[in-house]
């Protein structure tokens, strides 16, 4: 009798159309691995990277709005689950491989950084060998998880998490997918929370965006999202050329008006003072780093190590361990 991960992989032959990757045709780990009897090996890195530290410090990472007061802002974690349910959508839609597309859209962001773009500008200033967080999350998934073991994740899914912020010619059609999701999703929702912080008032949102997309951010996630799938065909993903140029029209609005909004990124000049100090502090005391740094640190050098480090802290931690190092305790004389 076949195995569950057997009769997945024949079923993946009926429902993946030819412009998809069957998990039976994937090119493999870095470190070859025996199959799991149950799942596939793209439904493995799923579970691995949804299990992983890294993927749950994102629950404390800024996606724009610095330490915003308020239970429904979205957080690095609530927009990795948007974009990866957005992705399982159209690769569905599309006869592609929906584990592959979830698996880069749940590790896509694991490398970066406290306090959202912010914090990546900060770190690619401070040290000498540049910061891409993109960059940063095959780092975590190759090098840094499981105590500088990695998670040995599939070739494909490594490639869409390196490549989801501009793509490469080889791209999968599952990676192609979850980088368009991701910008569909993030101008969705930082409009969304930026209407909720009062930064835009909803009636002040470009009418072009209004009637094309629609009002409300479901309305125009579910125009932009339906355009794409109508639209794709032949392996190309793409949207109308009408829904293309409101979309372009939407990004840059979001550019001019949001992510460089005054209000909304007045605290951002302290970020790189925070990461700084930082940095020149473990550079000198790798001492103080957690053990799989120090070899890190004595491997690849100490800037290294320290990037590695404050990139993967959350906000809170980063903010913590500036006060503990910098800050002095109170205290008081009996």
């Amino acid at each position: 009798m076949s195995c569950p991960r057997e009769e997945r992989e024949k079923l993946e032959r009926l429902i993946i159309g030819p412009y998809g990757v069957p998990a039976s045709e994937s090119r493999g780990r870095l470190t070859p691995e025996p199959e799991c009897e149950i799942r596939t090996c793209f439904q493995r890195d799923v579970d691995r990277i949804t299990h992983c530290k890294a993927f749950r410090r994102l629950k404390h990472k800024t996606q724009v709005f610095l330490r915003p007061e308020g239970d429904h802002y979205r957080t690095r974690l609530t927009h990795t689950l948007e974009v990866t349910r957005l992705a399982r959508t159209v690769a569905r839609a599309l006869g592609l491989n929906e584990d592959l597309a979830e698996a880069i859209g749940l590790g896509h962001d694991l490398g970066h950084t406290p306090f959202g773009h912010a914090g990546e500008r900060a770190l690619n200033t401070i040290y000498e060998g540049g910061f891409k967080h993109y960059e940063q999350s095959l780092r975590v998934v190759d090098v840094l998880e499981r105590d500088g073991q990695g998670l040995n994740l599939c070739y494909e899914t490594r490639m869409g998490i390196l490549n989801h912020t501009h793509g490469a010619p080889d791209d999968t059609r599952e990676a192609t997918c979850v980088r368009l999701c991701d910008r569909i999703a993030y101008i969705n929702h930082d409009l969304d929370d930026s209407i909720r912080a009062g930064i835009i008032r909803a009636y002040a949102v470009p009418e072009r965006i209004r009637r094309e997309c629609g009002e409300r951010n479901s309305e125009r996630i579910n125009s932009l999202i339906t355009d794409l799938i109508e639209n794709s065909r032949d392996g190309e993903l793409r949207m109308s050329q009408k829904m293309q140029e409101t979309f372009d029209f939407f990004h840059r609005y979001m550019f001019s008006d949001v992510y460089t909004n005054p209000v909304a990124k007045s605290e951002e000049d302290k970020v790189q003072g925070i990461l700084e100090k930082l940095y020149e502090y473990y550079v000198r005391h790798p001492d103080k780093m957690p053990r799989e740094l120090q070899i890190i640190a004595e491997k690849e050098g100490k800037g290294r190590a320290a990037v590695d480090y404050i990139s993967g802290m959350t906000d809170g931690y980063a903010m913590e361990k500036f006060g503990e190092i910098f800050i002095p305790f109170a205290w008081s004389v009996k």
